[in-house]
């Protein structure tokens, strides 16, 4: 793509979706990379920054799957020191820290978590060894502060929700966190800047073939039905939890399997766990987080075998019990059902290994060449997805008949990153520029960064769009409409799931927001009263039927409920990976 062509700051919006379907059809790139998750945004952003022409396709939308219901945090993994993976957390450490400071301090933030101590002698002492450590590893220049040791009384006034008999000593220690589905979406945002053509509602329904290779894909417009052959020198399958499924579309074994983990965490008030600082702590299988998260908490994961839907996992009532359970034990005011405000569940893509413990498998990424034109990658961690998508590039190379140039994507800030430290500390001016209080300006500019200005600008002439969207004060009804122009949200589910997270942060779970959001998404997508009447249809039944599986007592009959609710995309193939395969 000539630089002239490439889309002005990564622009998603409906006129560029119309072009981005006639170049699909139209050129002959060096790389297709399939699914929108962190992993295939990244991926297509560290081919783009080599010079090479990509296009990335995804049938639902970025982050639809894995990459919106992590625990959204930027770690090193503290426990995987315990399985002697230490190349892993000397890595993860290093790609948090880029993030904190070059490549996303405006979408990426230190968060500090409270490790209770309960043995008297042989713990501190362990846990010391474990944390000095991590510190180490993390470098001298490390951004987040080293662990701090605390006694319990000390550690009972940074977290009065704590039980007295709970703990007889803490310590605290950092590591960072950010929205998951922003970030996705913001690096392939930024793929898209730098010449990447990135289009949802893309689904692969075939590879093509040239001889014994594979030489591209045949793709679905999931909107409209329009079909297309895109090809390409070389196909990445960046698909997560369907790896396998899209194996078996290419007409082959892959190198390895994947298995899913299902995680689940539940969303509740910051006032209902009274403390200064996060939580974690260990439970016979592994470890449940209480994150700080804007005006609540999460809570979570479980982390359990999931052999059913993977584009739509559903938390169960025995899941929701087993989260309230553990962190009941360390509260001094117990969490009830009647807290909780949002639920949401995640499938963990794990390479398959010798333990029925998911928990306990590996979280190192696998890449392969599976044929010749078709590249696979599975497994790792949110964190270290910057590394995968480069191991994944070096390993497609082979296909790509020119001189590949090496990664830079430790060197590419994403899309707001730029001018962000110095925005932040003009807050009050721009506030009293766009009359918005200082805070509500920190807000947006930790969200979007500098690209403040740019959301902002949507409002020019149409002030009622400063106003909060209603039912959901925390977000801005210019925001809506910005995720419609901009950053390529097509579905009422897109915006109250993915472009802010609604869904999960108010107990009416964006029902009492979805005709508002509706009508203003349909104004830029030229949604007649039937559409928008629709799509809130469709939301409202998805989250009837995740309440409803909620309530169920095991995976199966909550699967069966949280299935039967219709789909949004309305030429999606029912029974396939977000990003294609059968």
């Amino acid at each position: 793509m000539a630089l002239a062509a490439i889309p002005d700051l990564g622009q998603l919006g409906p006129e560029r979706r119309e072009s981005s379907w006639r170049e699909l059809a139209g050129q002959h790139f060096d790389m297709v990379v399939i699914g929108g998750g962190v992993v295939g945004s990244g991926t297509a952003l560290d081919a783009a920054t080599r010079g090479l022409r990509v296009a990335l396709v995804e049938a639902r939308d970025l982050a639809a799957g894995t990459s919106s219901r992590s625990s959204k945090l930027f770690h090193g993994g503290l426990r995987y020191l315990e399985q002697l993976e230490f190349g892993l957390v000397r890595e993860a450490l290093h790609e948090r820290e880029l993030m904190l400071t070059r490549l996303a301090p405006h979408l990426v933030k230190p968060v500090s978590f409270l490790y209770p101590l309960h043995g008297r002698f042989w713990e501190r002492p362990y846990v010391t060894a474990g944390l000095t450590l991590y510190d180490a590893m993390a470098g001298m220049g490390r951004t987040v502060p080293r662990q701090k040791h605390l006694t319990r009384s000390g550690a009972l006034r940074m977290a009065p929700a704590l039980r007295s008999d709970a703990l007889i000593g803490a310590v605290r220690y950092y590591d960072a966190q950010a929205d998951d589905a922003r970030h996705t979406m913001t690096v392939a945002r930024t793929a898209a800047h730098y010449g990447a053509v990135v289009r949802t509602s893309t689904q692969v329904v075939g590879f093509l073939r040239e001889a014994d290779r594979i030489s591209g894909v045949r793709v679905k417009d999931t909107e409209n039905d329009a079909e297309t052959d895109v090809f390409a020198d070389v196909v990445v399958n960046c698909t997560g939890v369907w790896t396998d499924e899209l194996q078996q579309l290419a007409g082959g074994r892959g190198r390895f399997r994947v298995r899913a983990s299902k995680g689940v965490h539940i969303v509740v008030p910051r006032d209902r766990i009274v403390s200064d600082t996060g939580l974690i702590l260990r439970t016979e299988k592994s470890v449940l987080f209480v994150i700080p998260w804007r005006s609540h908490w999460l809570v979570g994961t479980t982390d359990t075998d999931w052999n059913l839907d993977l584009a739509h996992p559903a938390a169960t009532k025995s899941d929701i019990d087993y989260i309230l359970e553990h962190v009941n034990r360390v509260l001094v005011t117990p969490l009830t059902h009647d807290d909780i405000e949002g639920v949401y569940a995640g499938l963990r893509p794990l390479l398959a290994g010798e333990s029925e413990q998911t928990s306990k498998l590996s979280r190192e990424h696998a890449v392969a060449r599976v044929a010749p034109g078709l590249v696979a990658i599975a497994g790792g961690k949110y964190t270290t997805y910057r590394v995968m998508a480069a191991d994944a590039v070096d390993a497609a190379a082979v296909d790509i008949p020119r001189r590949v140039a090496p990664s830079i994507t430790d060197r590419v800030p994403l899309l707001g990153a730029d001018g962000y430290f110095a925005l932040v500390n003009q807050a009050e001016q721009i506030g009293a520029r766009y009359g918005l209080h200082p805070h509500r300006v920190t807000h947006l500019l930790n969200r979007y960064g500098s690209l403040l200005h740019h959301v902002l600008a949507v409002a020019d002439g149409r002030k009622e769009l400063l106003a909060p969207i209603p039912g959901s004060p925390d977000y801005l009804q210019v925001e809506v409409v910005y995720a419609a122009t901009h950053e390529g949200a097509l579905h009422l589910d897109d915006v109250l799931t993915r472009r802010t997270r609604i869904s999960i942060e108010y107990p009416h779970r964006g029902v009492a927001s979805a005709r508002q959001v509706a009508e203003l998404m349909g104004g830029v997508l030229g949604w007649d009263a039937d559409t928008v009447t629709r799509e809130v249809d469709i939301y409202t039944k998805r989250v009837d039927a995740e309440r409803q599986s909620q309530t169920q007592s095991d995976d199966a009959a909550a699967d069966a409920v949280r299935v039967a609710a219709p789909e949004a995309r309305p030429g999606l193939i029912e029974h396939v990976s977000p990003a294609g395969a059968r």
